[in-house]
């Protein structure tokens, strides 16, 4: 919102700054690195996650990479080797869609792209080696990434194999479930079906254990992001339970299911199957209505959100399993729309006291629902259950030779009675499945494999890598383009020399951004990873980004570590040895009488705290604040705040409004206020000019040195914690001893000065040089400069204040030396003025020294 008054002429310049020392870091090579430090380096690899090439940067690229370039440049300055490289994460779909959509050839798209990003990211002044950069669309990337995935496949850590996936048919491609918006394809509108596919997975359940174990190592990484990972991953003890159909259908005599509460087995209502379960396809095949609402299932989206969300259907098939436990008893099996295939066994069964969802079901099908947990405390002849299930702790009650035990005990003795029938056994479930990494798109890395009637499926050999994309491709038609390619799938098999045909899938661009960190190390090698390279400069010392992507991201770069341990291409196991979550950047939303929503820049604010649009004057209504989104066109174009105000009002303004990893709000009242604080800093130093030279008052000098060395230690100490709001508060105290000491000596001035560049050249790189240059000629480069060290003896106190009081209340404070006897503390209390008022003649009864706190008078 620019309701700020017009940006006076400043006096200083950044416009022709800001250029002048990005050009002197490059023409200095100040932030390049060698691919294996020397061996008496402390390397520090700091990495912030790296972004899509939209075409244009927003405020939280502003955010996250502002916050990497301050710890880059602070552990630089510390005396560490820093790598602080920078990609593109440059597959994926939207360029595809680009493509057909503006006829541009999706490899145009995304190198304009990447142009116009690293151009602005250059403004930024973000201290970059650039020279590592690259993109994960150029053969010299993906190409290594195939010869990963053959390194894997031949160490047992891939396969092939059916799987269900959701379908788009008019697009003929694979939607994540994230892409089926009600039922239909997010671009196409079609609706979805579920299809089963032969697909390439990664084995990352392989893994699964330790990759669960080992998220108790990572003790610099937020508890959150450890507890959303240990759920996805999803270990659960239970049991395995065979429930046998006393008329057998199709060949099918028994239902396997999965289920953490075997305890709560005497309290089955139903039995529940997915809609791809043979049993579901068994009575799809004898009735049309149950064909149907399989169909109808098919069009779901298959995410937990939406399974959640979605209202809980099913269709009684007419089968029956037997109890495992109750003679003669059997219970009709339901095909469910909130089971999945994916997970489990495909079946459940189904316990509504005990399961919200269960209990949702059996009330809106009239099953029965029987207690069998009594919670503490309760009564067995009275308990009852009243519009929800009971999921609490307890003892089992209704449950034949359960009865009295508490849980963890019926779930023993029930898995006992499984095993001891031979129906069931207690095992270890996991949640984690493995990776589907088959894509039907163009623009993405070619799966390096062979499809040969003779062979099967044949591994390009290495000397034919990299598989590259054509160029020659049309986007005329739906689907896979590499489908419609006439030659390009079209290829001799490696192994026996008959006609054959390449893979068309191309991989998840999730496989692309789990190893790019690793790549960096050496990022122009022949081969994938240099191992001296990688083992130098791995794991990540500090890696950020935003928390959408604590699961899967982090997830599968830890697996694709651990791969490449295995397959021998390095020697760590954790990427990230530290990780660091921003939070999001607000901004307040817009809407007009019309009820569309407004850009900040449309929008005036009045004095009365009203808001009108600026063209039309209209009224506009100001709505909450919130994440900034094209949707909401509540977003702020970070080109036009550097145009206005300078990369470094941007940084710090970023840094100072909020801790780092919470949500922040941008205001322009704040940008303007970080730009005056710019020109401020500028002034005081052109101001101290003509006195540096000259001699001061000795306690005047003496307390801006200490006021000094206490900016050292408060903003280090600050920087190490990440608390990098409260280094930007400690330099504006800091700015203010400097500009109020007026009768410090020059020398003294000067170091304050040079100090004040040093600190604030994490956060304002530009301003810094600029400061430090304005000292004298031969001041060198900051961004070269090593960190100052606060001198111990400076911290130290010379006097401390003291509340003085007489008879308990407060009468007056005196500052004395730390060093004080006792006698002379006393003498300078009693001679305040308010204190001897106080005494008014009277004796001393008891005098009482706190040191360092109070001195009491009792009369």
């Amino acid at each position: 919102m620019t309701d700020a008054p017009a940006t006076p002429t400043p006096r200083y310049d950044f416009r022709t700054a800001e250029p002048r020392w990005q050009q002197a870091w490059a023409d200095g090579a100040c932030f390049a690195v060698p691919d294996v430090p020397p061996a008496d380096a402390r390397k520090y690899y700091v990495l912030e996650m790296f972004p899509y090439p939209s075409g244009k940067i927003h405020m939280g690229h502003v955010r996250n990479y502002t916050l990497g370039d301050v710890v880059a440049r602070y552990k630089r300055a510390r005396g560490h080797l820093v790598m602080h490289p920078m990609g593109w994460d440059a597959f994926g779909l939207p360029a595809e869609n680009a493509a057909r959509e503006r006829r541009v050839h999706p490899r145009q798209w995304t190198y304009d792209n990447i142009a116009n990003m690293r151009a602005e990211l250059k403004r930024m002044g973000l201290s970059l080696d650039w020279s590592r950069e690259f993109a994960t669309c150029d053969a010299e990337y993906y190409g290594p990434q195939q010869k990963l995935f053959l390194d894997l496949l031949r160490a047992g850590l891939v396969e092939r194999k059916e799987s269900w996936v959701n379908w788009d048919p008019v697009d003929e491609t694979v939607l994540a479930n994230e892409q089926v918006e009600d039922g239909r394809g997010w671009r196409s509108g079609a609706l979805v079906e579920k299809k089963q596919l032969s697909q390439w997975f990664l084995s990352i359940t392989k893994y699964a254990p330790d990759l669960l174990a080992a998220l108790d190592t990572l003790d610099r990484w937020p508890e959150r992001v450890k507890l959303m990972q240990a759920n996805w991953i999803g270990r659960s003890e239970g049991a395995r339970v065979r429930f046998a159909l006393p008329q057998p259908v199709d060949g099918i005599d028994q239902v396997e299911v999965f289920t953490t509460r075997p305890d709560t087995l005497f309290g089955m209502s139903f039995l529940a199957v997915a809609a791809e379960h043979p049993l579901a396809a068994a009575a799809a095949a004898r009735d049309p209505a149950a064909a149907a609402f399989v169909a109808e299932c098919r069009s779901m989206g298959t995410s937990e959100a939406a399974i959640e969300q979605a209202e809980k259907r099913g269709f009684d098939t007419g089968f029956r399993v037997a109890h495992p436990f109750l003679e003669g008893v059997t219970f009709p099996v339901w095909i469910a729309n909130f089971v999945l295939m994916e997970y489990g066994t495909g079946a459940i069964f189904g316990c509504p006291g005990h399961d919200e969802r269960d209990f949702e079901f059996a009330r809106k099908y009239g099953l029965p629902i029987t207690p069998v947990v009594l919670p503490p405390g309760a009564d067995a002849a009275s308990f009852t259950l009243g519009d929800h299930a009971y999921t609490g702790d307890g003892t089992a009650i209704n449950s034949g030779f359960l009865d009295g035990l508490d849980v963890k005990a019926a779930k023993r003795a029930a898995i006992e009675a499984l095993e001891a029938k031979g129906i069931g056994q207690g095992v270890v479930n996991w949640r984690l499945r493995d990776w589907g990494v088959s894509r039907q798109r163009y623009w993405g890395c070619p799966i390096p494999i062979i499809h040969c009637d003779a062979c099967g499926t044949v591994p390009v050999p290495d000397d034919q890598l990299p598989v590259r994309l054509p160029e020659d491709v049309t986007f005329d038609k739906p689907g896979n383009p590499l489908d419609h390619h006439p030659t390009w799938k079209h290829v001799a098999c490696p192994a026996c020399g008959k006609a054959a045909r390449r893979e068309t899938d191309t991989f998840d661009t999730f496989v692309d951004s789990s190893w790019y960190y690793a790549r960096f190390c050496s990022p122009h090698a022949a081969a994938p990873l240099t191992a001296a390279a990688a083992d130098a400069w791995l794991p990540v010392d500090q890696y950020i980004g935003g928390i959408e992507h604590a699961i899967l991201h982090l997830l599968y770069s830890r697996f694709f570590m651990r791969a490449l341990k295995q397959t021998g291409h390095v020697k760590v196991e954790e990427p990230f040895a530290a990780l660091f979550t921003q939070g999001m950047v607000q901004h307040a939303s817009f809407r007009g009488e019309d009820g569309r929503w407004l850009a900040p820049d449309e929008v005036e604010l009045l004095a009365d705290g009203s808001s009108r649009h600026r063209d039309t004057g209209e009224a506009v209504a100001v709505g909450r604040v919130e994440k900034m989104s094209k949707s909401k066109r509540n977003t702020v174009d970070p080109g036009a705040i550097i145009d206005r105000y300078g990369a470094d009002t941007a940084r710090w303004f970023i840094l100072s409004d909020n801790p780092p990893d919470r949500d922040m709000e941008w205001t322009e009242a704040g940008a303007a206020g970080a730009y005056r604080f710019t020109q401020r800093l500028y002034r005081i130093a052109e101001n101290a000019l003509p006195r540096l030279d000259a001699a001061g008052e000795e306690k005047a000098s003496r307390d801006l040195s200490r006021a000094t060395h206490r900016a050292i230690a408060a903003v280090t100490e600050a920087l190490e914690s990440f608390s990098f709001n409260v280094a930007i508060a400690k330099l504006y105290e800091f700015t203010n001893a400097i500009e109020g000491a007026k009768s410090a000596s020059g020398a003294a001035l000067r170091d304050a000065i040079g100090i004040l560049a040093r600190l604030s050249a994490p956060a304002m790189p530009h301003l810094a040089e600029t400061l430090n240059a304005m000292l004298g000629p031969g001041a060198g480069l900051v961004a070269e400069m090593p960190w100052p060290e606060a001198d111990p003896a400076m911290l130290k106190a010379e006097s401390v204040t003291l509340a003085v009081q007489v008879l308990g209340k407060l009468r007056a404070t005196i500052d004395v030396a730390v060093d004080a006897d006792e006698e002379t503390v006393f003498r300078l209390a009693e001679a305040e003025e308010n204190v001897q008022r106080a005494i008014a003649g009277k004796p001393i009864r008891k005098r009482i020294h706190v040191p360092g706190r109070i001195v009491n008078f009792v009369v």
